[in-house]
Order: structure tokens, then sequence, then C-alpha cells
């Protein structure tokens, strides 16, 4: 494997692993601790996670990142070892990158919206974020990151 490959793969290993961790978080961590919490809360802290999350740092480094630097990875590393990895690391990665426009990004930024508007009831706002449908994605997005950054680890170890 040249310099340029090995480089792409491990910066794409380690932004893909960040990208999994981020995923894991909020499906281990976040969302179950805000199942616990009254409507109030849950809309208040929710708005505020997801206002602090799109920030120039996660979205360059993290969230494109890594689907940029693992095809960077898998173009540098065609047809060489570890390259049907790279690929399935791609695809798994590029349907995070789906999930979260067409699933999570609607859902977030609806909940902010009305989160703004002091005559929102906030538990009418929570029954129409569907927290329960964006759990159940966000644990697909990390079943999905985990397996690219396994993927992505194999291929650099080829």
């Amino acid at each position: 494997m040249d310099a340029l490959t090995t480089t792409a793969l491990i910066a794409a290993t380690v932004t893909t692993g960040l990208l999994a961790g981020v995923f894991q978080l909020y499906t281990f961590a976040i969302m179950p601790g805000l199942r616990r919490v009254d409507d109030g809360t849950f809309v208040t802290a929710f708005a505020s996670l997801d206002r602090a999350i799109v920030n120039p740092w996660f979205l360059l480094v993290i969230f494109f990142g890594s689907p940029v630097l693992t095809a960077l990875a898998a173009i540098a590393g065609w047809g060489g070892p570890g390259f049907a990895w790279m690929v399935g690391a791609l695809a798994a990665t590029v349907a995070c990158i789906v999930i979260t426009v067409v699933v999570q990004l609607p859902a977030n930024n609806a909940l902010k919206v009305e989160a703004g508007d002091p005559r929102q009831d906030a538990g009418a706002i929570r029954g129409r974020f569907r927290e329960t449908r964006w759990a159940a994605w966000n644990l697909v997005r990390s079943v999905l990151s985990t397996g690219a950054a396994v993927g992505l680890a194999v291929g650099l170890a080829q």
C-alpha cells in the first residue's frame, strides 16, 4: 500500500470512528437520558444539542470528512489490498449521510423551529418529533458507521 492510500485510509478510519462515536453517544446516552425528562426539558435540551453539533468542526472534519476521506482512500487504493473493505465502508458511510439528510435533519430542524415559538406546547412538539423513530434510525446509523470503521481498520491491516 502506498503512502497516499495509507494516509487517506488512516484519516478515514479515524474520522469514521469519530462519526460512529457520535452516533453511539446519541444511541446509548443522550436519547435514553432525554427519554426520562419532561417534554419541555426534552425539547429545550435536544434543540440546544442540535444547535451545538451543527458547527464547522463537526461538519467538515467528521460528518463530511468521513465519506470524503473514505472515497479518497478507495480511489487511491483502487484494486489493491483492502479495496473491497474500503468500498463497503464507503457504502455504509454514505448510507449514514442519507439517513441523516432524509430522517434526522428534517425532524431536528422542525423541532428547533417549533422550540423557538413560545406559543407551541412542548408535548405536542415532542410528539411531532417522533422520538422513537428518530432513535431507531440513529441506531441504524450507529451500526452502519461502526461497521464502516471496522471495515476501514480491516482494510488498513491488509
